[in-house]
């Protein structure tokens, strides 16, 4: 299965840490942190996630499950420790590669799974959280998604 084709618009987003994802801000004109990035992609394949921070979406079961193997379009969580309180999140794509949107790099970045490991912000993965809820279509190449 090849990698997830990202829309060109969520390529324009600009960081805002002020932008997460229980602030009153509408859409991503404005920019986003990495919660409030991540919701919006996975929204746009069909998956709509409550407004979480990372740390409720740790313990969350009801629009996410967690997962042992990583499948396109699971929400990983990084740390540079075992906790989930401000754990950063990036969308798995496929293929050892992983879209996020960060405070240094301050615009969407496609990373190899290798290059998170190497710095220590992201040095711990937490786990990975599978989207449940589908309400439409997946827009992507994933047709044959299974749960």
């Amino acid at each position: 299965m090849g990698q997830v084709e990202i829309p060109a618009r969520f390529m324009r987003v600009r960081y805002n840490g002020a932008a997460h994802p229980l602030a009153r801000v509408a859409g991503l004109e404005e920019g986003a942190n990495c919660q409030r990035f991540v919701y919006a992609l996975l929204e746009h394949f069909g998956y709509p996630i409550a407004p979480m921070r990372s740390s409720e979406l740790w313990t969350d079961n009801r629009f996410t499950r967690r997962v042992d193997r990583m499948r396109p379009l699971d929400i990983l969580m990084f740390n540079r420790n075992e906790a989930a309180w401000g754990a950063h999140l990036a969308l798995y794509l496929g293929e050892q590669r992983a879209i996020h949107l960060s405070r240094e790099v301050g615009h969407p970045a496609i990373w190899s799974l290798d290059e998170f490991a190497r710095l220590p912000r992201y040095r711990v993965q937490l786990g990975i959280k599978r989207p449940s809820a589908l309400i439409q279509p997946s827009k992507s190449p994933l047709d044959n998604r299974m749960s």
